[in-house]
C-alpha cells in the first residue's frame, strides 16, 4: 500500500499512460498498477476484478486520456464537468481495507471500476485545475513517447514525462541546431 495515502491524480496518470501505450493492457498488468496504488489485493482477485472490469477500466482510462492531453484550461474544465456530471455523486468519506479516511465520489461501494476511476480521476484533476488555475498535466512531447505527466511543482510548466525524455529531447535539439549551423563543406572557390 502507498504509505503516503491515496494519490488519485498520480494513479490516473499511471493507468492512463499504460493504457495509452498499450490499449489492450492485460488484466494482470492493471491489477499490478492498482495494487501499486494501494488497492486491496482482495478486491483485485477473482470476481473482485474480472476481465470485464479490466475492459471497463481500460475504456475509462481512454476517456480520461483525452482530458489529460487537453492543453486549454477552459476546455479541460468543461470536459471534467461532463465526466463529473455523468460519473460522480455526492462526496462521502470512506474507510475500508485498513486505509485512512478518504474521499469517494463514485456511485457507491457497488460502483464499477470504470465509474470509480472516472469519478476519482476527474475530481483529482478538477482539484488541481482549481488550485493552479491552469492545466498542469499533459502528454510527453518527446518523440516516440506516449506517456502522460502530472506537473504540479514550482517552476516552468512541464513538457516531458521524465528527466530521461527531457534530456533526449534536449540532445536531439542540440544535434539538429549543430547540424543546421555547420557550413556546407564543398570545394573551395579559391
Amino acid at each position: 500500500m502507498n504509505q503516503h495515502g491515496f494519490r488519485p491524480a498520480q494513479r490516473l496518470i499511471d493507468i492512463a499512460s499504460a493504457v495509452r501505450s498499450t490499449p489492450d493492457l492485460s488484466r494482470a498488468a492493471l491489477v499490478e498498477l492498482l495494487a501499486r496504488h494501494g488497492e486491496s489485493p482482495d478486491d483485485l482477485t477473482g470476481a473482485g476484478f474480472s476481465d470485464e472490469d479490466a475492459r471497463e477500466l481500460r475504456d475509462a482510462a481512454g476517456l480520461m486520456s483525452g482530458i489529460l492531453t487537453e492543453t486549454d484550461a477552459d476546455r479541460a474544465a468543461l470536459a471534467l464537468n461532463e465526466v463529473l456530471a455523468a460519473h460522480a455523486s455526492a462526496p462521502r468519506l470512506s474507510r475500508h481495507d485498513g486505509h485512512a479516511w478518504h474521499l469517494h465520489v463514485d456511485h457507491g461501494d457497488d460502483a464499477g471500476w470504470g465509474n470509480w476511476f472516472l469519478a476519482s480521476g476527474a475530481l483529482a484533476l478538477a482539484q488541481i485545475l482549481g488550485e493552479h488555475g491552469r492545466v498542469t498535466w499533459g502528454a510527453c512531447e518527446a518523440t516516440n513517447c506516449r506517456n502522460l505527466y502530472l506537473g504540479t511543482g514550482p517552476g516552468s510548466p512541464r513538457r516531458y514525462c521524465s528527466p530521461t525524455c527531457a534530456s533526449r529531447a534536449r540532445v536531439a535539439a542540440h544535434r539538429r541546431r549543430k547540424q543546421q549551423a555547420a557550413p556546407a563543406e564543398g570545394p573551395s572557390n579559391r
